[in-house]
């Protein structure tokens, strides 16, 4: 900015008027008599009066120039993302945008330089991932390479790693950011940058162990809203509600951060789903999004808890606005079951078509779609096919309690039950609440007449969350309906222990019993004799309730029509 050379003051006063310049009138009347001179009284008192004024112009003229100087500078939108980062917390994506774009710059006159190339390609990452636009990840993993070429991370650029771990994970390669991250952690054990990326690949390949001795190790090196966060997600895979939702509610009071803020209560709606609240659920997106509005991922969790409300014109248009901002394709298929459940079969074909070519799209840039395409295939496509990619990625190690389930389900609708009942009930056993895993499972058992676990299943399914999907919940309760209530007093089966044989040494006083005497005092009472074959059929067997054939083939008929899907719990 051009800065003009200051006048001297006298410049700026305007010029004592000359007695000669014929434009000045002289002095007439009382102007032309001098002023009597001040009185002494006056002269001190303005004196005094300069001393005061004097002294407040230098204050304010003192203070000014501190508070010019003391005043922090306000940071940018390219340092707030560089704190964030710093801290393991989210950037808002306008500030994620600023530094995309400095990093760009930068590198450009300078592309040898490793960290800032590191720092660029894993933005690329970050930004791929909140936004879903696949081809960011291209970026991210060419900006990566170019950091190690320039440094290689034997001699300390463990920050490319740690990105290329993160760009792993975005594109559901577990295993290669595995070897990532533990390359980094042998390297520099105390880095709490690569945690993060080493719990969600341990997570993924269904590695809990690891998982939770990973979510320890950085709530121990970085403590603060990023462990509280990942440590509330641990507690809700292990099916501890009280613990995860503490953790989370501590997480969301401690945020500061916009961005970081967002992303806790987005966790405390997911919370509410998965419990059964829409209306607290909706209540805590609204919140996220009130806070930072390109927190997209709740304006689908927003519309799944409307779905649940049965506000589906609410929900169907906050499913559309998700997809436009967020266009992954989970939600398409979330929204596709919504139109099926509305009878909107060709808006749900529709949303089933806009899902292949997200998936297509997403494998060209290297990211693998194969759990959420195999649980379309599941229900609305071609169960086989699920079937061949759900082992695919079990063969690969990707043994989450998502893909357990899928693959469970998978092989039930491709007429393979006995088999799904083992991955369905590992997929349980790991204690995570979600009611598809147990609707699931009680579906598979109810098949193989597995009627007492079944219904324990399908009511714990109904019970968790009484609305976790338009097409499967219906579904649920009509079955559970379908097996009836439980034979009343417990099951028939139960017999009481048989007492202990009698001494050989008293044949002879059982032999004189003859039927028809009194029955003997309790101390001495022998085994209950088995039922003659000519007995009633009241026994247990007999009692065991069986499902009219009509209801059952009704039920069947309806879960193959409009299959049983149900949205998964978030991660892989």
């Amino acid at each position: 900015m051009d800065v003009m050379p200051q006048q001297d003051p006298e410049s700026r006063q305007p010029p004592e008027p000359s007695p000669q310049d014929p434009c000045v009138l002289p002095a007439e009347g009382a102007t032309a008599l001098p002023p009597p001179p001040p009185t002494l009284r006056t002269t001190l008192r303005r004196a005094a009066f300069g001393a005061v004024a004097a002294g407040v112009l230098l204050a304010g003229a003192l203070v000014a120039v501190d508070d010019g100087a003391d005043r922090p500078k306000e940071p940018g939108p390219v340092e707030r993302a560089e704190a964030a980062a710093t801290a393991g917390s989210p950037a808002s994506l306008s500030d994620l945008t600023a530094l995309i774009g400095d990093r760009q710059k930068w590198v450009e006159s300078h592309p040898q330089d490793a960290p800032s190339l590191a720092s660029l390609g894993t933005a690329y990452v970050e930004w791929a991932r909140r936004t879903a636009d696949t081809s960011y990840y291209a970026r991210a993993e060419q900006a990566l390479k170019r950091s190690l070429e320039a440094r290689p991370g034997e001699r300390g650029n463990g920050e490319a790693w740690v990105g290329l771990a993160a760009l792993a994970n975005a594109r559901h390669d577990f295993l290669a950011a595995k070897r990532w991250g533990e390359t980094v952690k042998k390297q520099q054990p105390k880095a709490w940058s690569v945690y993060p990326a080493l719990i969600d690949a341990y997570t993924g390949l269904g590695d809990r162990k690891a998982a939770t001795a990973a979510t320890e190790r950085f709530g121990e090196l970085r403590k603060g809203v990023p462990a509280l966060a990942r440590t509330a997600d641990l507690y809700r895979g292990q099916g501890w509600r009280e613990d995860a939702l503490a953790t989370a509610r501590e997480a969301a009071d401690r945020a500061t951060r916009p961005a970081e803020k967002a992303e806790a209560l987005h966790r405390l709606g997911e919370l509410a789903w998965e419990r059964g609240e829409p209306e607290e659920a909706v209540a805590q997106f609204d919140a996220a999004l009130s806070t930072d509005a390109h927190q997209y991922a709740s304006l689908a969790g927003r519309a799944r808890a409307l779905a649940a409300l049965d506000r589906t014109d609410e929900a169907v248009g906050a499913y559309q606005n998700a997809l436009e901002k967020l266009p992954r394709p989970q939600y398409a298929l979330e929204l596709g079951e919504l139109y099926a459940s509305l009878g909107l079969d060709g808006d749900a074909r529709t949303q089933y078509a806009k899902l292949r070519e997200m998936v297509a799209a997403a494998k060209k840039d290297g990211v693998d779609e194969s759990l959420v395409l195999a649980r379309f295939e599941a229900d609305h496509g071609d169960p086989e096919a699920a079937v061949e990619l759900l082992r695919a990625q079990w063969r690969g190690q990707h043994r989450s309690a998502a893909v357990a389930d899928a693959l469970g389900w998978a092989l039930h609708r491709a007429g393979e039950s006995e088999e799904g009942l083992e991955y369905a009930q590992r997929a349980a056993d790991t204690g995570v609440r979600n009611a598809s895993y147990a609707y699931h499972l009680g579906v598979i058992q109810r098949r193989l007449a597995d009627y007492g676990a079944a219904r324990r299943n399908l009511e714990e399914a109904v019970r968790t969350n009484p609305a976790f999907s338009p097409l499967a919940a219906p579904l649920a309760r009509e079955a559970l309906d379908a097996l009836g209530e439980p034979p009343p007093g417990g099951p028939g089966a139960i017999q009481p222990p048989a007492p202990e044989p009698r001494p050989e040494s008293k044949p002879e006083q059982e032999q004189e019993r003859k039927p028809e005497a009194p029955a003997p005092a309790p101390s001495r009472s022998a085994p209950a004799a088995a039922p003659s074959p000519s007995a009633p059929k009241d026994s247990a067997e007999a009692k065991q309730p069986r499902e009219p054939e009509k209801t059952e083939e009704r039920a069947e008929k309806a879960e193959a029509g409009a299959g049983g899907a149900a949205p998964a719990a978030t991660g892989a």
